[in-house]
């Protein structure tokens, strides 16, 4: 395992860290060079552990995919401080990303947290930084609130895709109308059909979902600047908890 201090970004060479401070937070991160996850593709991974989720994600007490099958082995491992390492070590593994390739942060785990429900605005800078000239992703359950959400906003303008997580199709007009980062929800497993938000956004299935691709060779959720929302169906043992939430409030 790396060391636990931090490094912050040198402006005037992207990709170079120096030394800085501490990170007072005990995430473990772990960096899959080659997933061999085929819904994700050949491509770039990341795994952050368990204490990275925030309260507000209704899957916690259920209905989460990374909680079943072999990545539940490996998410707790990673969360066992068994695998992985440090953000410091994190940075390192992003800043050697191919330029111009595609990644994704956090197959399971969610950002840093500062706080109950608060991001780590410093650490999703850093984060930012060190995939400058690549083309990273992710997905949140933070809300979009406060700083949070101007973090969000800068992140997404710096190049690194952060989803807003929605677990209902109302939740997903919310957050698309805040404006600060692009939108993906949760849909029933067995949705394959575009549809449309109460408000009348549309929804379009996940492509990797549908088949014929995956996530490497589509690259939608990373366009920050595109125009529909992404459903992602449920899946995984979970399932039924994700299509409940999403049926009872999009019902309410």
């Amino acid at each position: 395992m790396r060391s636990g201090i931090a490094v912050r970004g040198d402006p005037a060479r992207p990709g170079i860290f120096t030394p800085s401070q501490a990170i007072p937070t005990p995430l473990t991160y772990h960096f899959t060079r080659i997933s061999r996850n085929a819904k994700t593709g050949p491509m770039p991974v990341t795994t952050t552990s368990k204490n990275s989720c925030p309260s507000s994600c209704s899957y916690r007490a259920g209905g989460c995919y990374a909680n079943g099958g072999p990545l539940a082995l490996h998410w707790h491992a990673v969360s066992e401080g068994h695998r992985g390492g440090s953000f410091e070590g994190l940075l390192e593994d992003v800043a050697t990303v191919r330029r111009g390739a595609l990644w994704r942060h956090n197959q399971a785990g969610d950002l840093a947290p500062s706080s109950t429900g608060e991001l780590d605005v410093a650490l999703l800078d850093m984060l930012v930084q060190a995939n400058k000239g690549r083309r990273g992703f992710t997905y949140t359950h933070y809300e979009p609130r406060g700083a949070n959400r101007d973090a969000l906003r800068r992140a997404n303008d710096g190049g690194f895709t952060v989803n807003l997580s929605a677990e209902t199709l109302r939740q997903a007009d919310s957050y698309v109308s805040i404006g600060c980062a692009p939108v993906v929800v949760a849909l029933p497993s067995n949705a394959r059909q575009p549809l449309r938000t109460p408000e009348g956004r549309l929804v379009v299935v996940c492509p990797a979902v549908l088949g014929g691709t995956d996530c490497l060779n589509c690259g939608l959720c990373q366009r920050a600047d595109r125009s529909v929302i992404v459903g992602l169906p449920a899946h995984g043992g979970g399932a039924r908890r994700v299509e409940q939430i999403f049926l009872e409030e999009d019902a309410a």
